[in-house]
C-alpha cells in the first residue's frame, strides 16, 4: 500500500472522519488518496486556521482532531495553533509534508525543520525516514495524543516515504502505548482531611473536561456540600445556574468565587495546573488552609507549595476513589449557607440596554437567545472575559476558548471545527474587531463548507484589552491600541458570500441573533460598544487579591 494511501487507513482505523488542511508541493501524494478516503477535508484558508479548527473539533467533541500543511512555510504556519493546542491539553495530530529524504538538510525548496520546530510545542515527534514506520507513527500517534495528559503529536512525512509501499505485515502490527503514571498512595489522607473540612472548595480545571470527569464532581461538590470554581478551561463542568457553582476564578473571575477561594479551610484541586492567572491568590491563603492536589500529569500534581496531599492519576478515576471512601452526604451547613449569601451579594445585573450597546448586555441576550445546547467559542481579550464571567455555560464542552496561550484569532476557526462536529447545534464566536481580522479569510471556508457560524464581533474601535492595562496602569498614555479605519464587517462577510447585520442600539440585538441563528449561513453581527467600558472586577497583575478593581461590581 502506497505511503499516503496507509496514512489515511489507519486515520480512518482511528476512527478520524475529518482533516483540516492547505495542500501544497509535499502533500500531493496524500491530497490525491484522499479522493478515494472516507475522511472529509476541510480546505482552509490558512495553516493556522488549520490548527484551530482541528483544535475546536477536538474540544467540542472529545476526540482527536487532525490537520495537515505542506513543508516549509505550511509548517511554519501551524505553529500558532499548534502551541495553543499545546498549552491546553488538547489533542490533536499533526500531519507535515517535508521534502524528500534525499534534500533533507540541504536547504531544499520550502525545507523548514518542522520536526525541531514543533518539539517544544508537541508531547511527541516522528520524523519519518522510511515508509514502513508510517503504522508505529499513526496508531502510537493517536494514542500518545490521547493518553495521559492530553495534547498535540506531530508527524513530519517526506514526499517520498509518502510515496513507498508500506509491507502489509506493518499495517497489521499494534503498537500498545504504556498506561500513565499513577499514584494514589495518598488516597486515604485525602479523604480524612475532606471528612474533617468545615469549609471545603472544589477548584477544577481543564483536566475534569477532558477526563469526562462533570458526574462524579457534581456528585461530590453536593456529597460534601462544597461550592466548585473553575478555571476558564473547565467553565461548564458543571451547570453554572447549580446552587453550588461559583463561575471562575482569576484575574477577571467571580468576586464569589475569591470570597470563597480565600475563605475555604481545604481546597480539593482536581486538573487544573494553578496558573498566574487563574489562582494566583494562592500565596495570600491563610497558612491553614490545606490543599489536595489531583492532576494527570506529574510535573503538574502538587505544583503549588501549599499542597498537603499530592495524587497522580485519571480525574475521573481519582474522584470516584474520594467518593467511594467518603461514603457521606452531609446536610445543609454554615459554610452552605454562608456560600447562599456569598452567592447572593454576587448577583450582578447586567441587563442595561444603553447605546451603544454595552458588553455585559451583548452576553445577557446571548444567555437569553441562544438555545440552551449551543457552543459558545471565544477569541482572545475583553471579549473573552466578558464571555467567561457572565456567560452562564450549562454543560461542558459548551464553552470553547484559548486559555494558557491566549491566542487571539482563535475563536473563529475553532467555531467552525465545533460546527463540522455538530452540524445540528448553534455555535456562536465571541470576537473582537481586533480578533477577527486576524482570521476574517475563514468566511470563505465557512462559506464553501456550508458552515453556518454566527460571529458576533464587539466592535469598540481599540485593542481593547491592551487598551484597558494603559487606561489603569499606565496613566491612559495610549499606544498602539487604536483600531483607527475597521473595514465594515458586514460588508466584509458578505464579500465572502456570508451575510450580517449592524447592530448600533441594545433594543436591536435580539432579534439580529435570532436572524443570525436562522440565517442557514454564516453570519456576522457587529455590535458597536462603548470603549470606556472596562472588564471589572480585575484582580491587578501581581497584586492582592483583595485588591480588587471593581467597576460596576456591586460586591459587598
Amino acid at each position: 500500500m502506497r505511503g499516503s494511501k496507509a496514512v489515511l487507513t489507519l486515520l480512518e482505523k482511528e476512527g478520524v472522519d475529518v482533516m483540516f488542511g492547505y495542500p501544497g508541493g509535499t502533500t500531493l501524494t496524500l491530497y490525491d488518496d484522499l479522493l478515494t478516503s472516507n475522511i472529509r477535508h476541510v480546505l482552509v484558508r490558512h495553516e493556522q486556521c488549520a490548527a484551530h479548527m482541528a483544535d475546536g473539533y477536538a474540544r467540542a467533541t472529545g476526540k482527536i482532531g487532525v490537520c495537515t500543511s505542506t513543508s516549509g512555510p505550511g509548517s511554519t504556519n501551524l505553529v500558532t495553533g499548534v502551541a495553543t493546542a499545546y498549552v491546553d491539553s488538547s489533542p490533536m495530530l499533526v500531519l507535515t509534508g517535508q521534502v524528500a529524504t534525499s534534500a533533507l538538510g540541504n536547504q531544499a525548496f520550502q525545507e523548514a525543520d518542522s520536526f525541531s520546530m514543533m518539539m517544544p510545542i508537541t508531547k511527541h515527534n516522528f520524523r519519518l525516514l522510511a515508509p514502513a514506520e508510517i503504522p508505529e507513527a499513526i496508531t502510537r500517534g493517536v494514542s500518545i495524543a490521547n493518553s495521559g495528559r492530553k495534547g498535540p503529536v506531530h508527524i513530519d512525512l517526506p514526499a517520498d516515504v509518502q510515496k513507498g509501499e508500506v509491507p502489509e505485515a506493518e499495517m497489521k502490527r499494534e503498537f500498545p502505548e504504556p498506561p500513565p503514571l499513577e499514584d494514589f498512595h495518598d488516597l486515604p489522607e485525602a479523604i480524612k482531611i475532606l471528612r474533617a473540612a468545615d469549609r471545603p472548595l472544589l477548584l477544577v480545571g481543564g483536566g475534569i473536561i477532558w477526563a469526562n470527569a462533570s458526574p462524579e464532581v457534581l456528585q461530590l461538590a453536593e456529597m460534601l456540600m462544597a461550592p466548585v470554581t473553575t478555571t476558564i478551561m473547565a467553565k461548564g463542568v458543571i451547570p453554572e445556574d447549580h446552587p453550588m457553582s461559583l463561575g471562575i476564578i482569576g484575574m477577571h473571575g467571580k468576586e464569589a468565587a475569591r470570597k470563597a477561594f480565600m475563605e475555604a479551610d481545604v481546597i480539593l484541586a482536581v486538573g487544573t495546573r494553578f496558573s498566574d492567572r487563574s489562582s494566583g491568590a494562592q500565596s495570600e491563603l491563610p497558612m491553614s488552609t490545606k490543599l489536595i492536589h489531583i492532576d494527570i500529569d506529574p510535573g503538574e500534581a502538587g505544583k503549588s507549595a501549599r499542597t498537603q496531599v499530592r495524587m497522580v492519576g485519571d480525574a475521573k478515576k481519582g474522584l470516584q476513589m474520594l467518593i467511594k471512601g467518603l461514603q457521606t452526604t452531609k446536610g445543609e451547613t454554615a459554610w452552605s449557607l454562608r456560600i447562599k449569601e456569598i452567592l447572593k451579594n454576587c448577583a450582578c445585573n447586567i441587563n442595561v440596554p444603553s447605546t451603544p450597546v454595552l458588553p455585559q448586555f451583548a452576553i445577557f441576550e446571548l444567555n437569553r437567545t441562544l438555545p440552551k445546547d449551543a457552543i459558545v467559542c471565544t477569541e482572545v481579550g475583553q471579549n473573552q472575559m466578558w464571555a467567561a464571567h457572565f456567560f452562564k455555560a450549562r454543560y461542558p464542552r459548551q464553552f470553547i476558548t484559548s486559555g494558557g496561550f491566549g491566542t487571539m484569532g482563535f475563536g473563529f476557526p475553532a467555531s467552525l471545527g465545533a460546527k463540522v462536529a455538530f452540524p445540528n447545534k448553534a455555535v456562536i464566536d465571541i470576537a473582537g474587531d481586533g480578533s477577527i481580522q486576524m482570521v476574517s479569510h475563514e468566511f470563505a471556508t465557512a462559506v464553501s463548507e456550508n458552515l453556518p457560524v454566527v460571529v458576533c464581533v464587539f466592535n469598540n474601535g481599540w485593542l481593547g484589552m491592551v487598551r484597558q492595562w494603559q487606561k489603569l496602569f499606565a496613566e491612559k498614555r495610549y499606544s498602539g491600541t487604536e483600531l483607527r479605519d475597521n473595514p465594515d464587517f458586514v460588508k466584509l462577510a458578505q464579500a465572502y458570500g456570508a451575510d450580517g447585520v449592524h447592530v448600533e442600539r441594545s433594543s436591536e440585538l435580539q432579534e439580529a441573533l435570532r436572524t443570525g441563528i436562522d440565517a442557514g449561513t454564516p453570519f456576522l453581527i457587529d455590535i458597536h460598544m462603548d470603549p470606556e467600558e472596562d472588564v471589572l472586577p480585575m484582580i491587578p497583575p501581581g497584586g492582592n487579591p483583595n485588591a480588587v478593581i471593581r467597576g460596576r461590581c456591586t460586591w459587598k
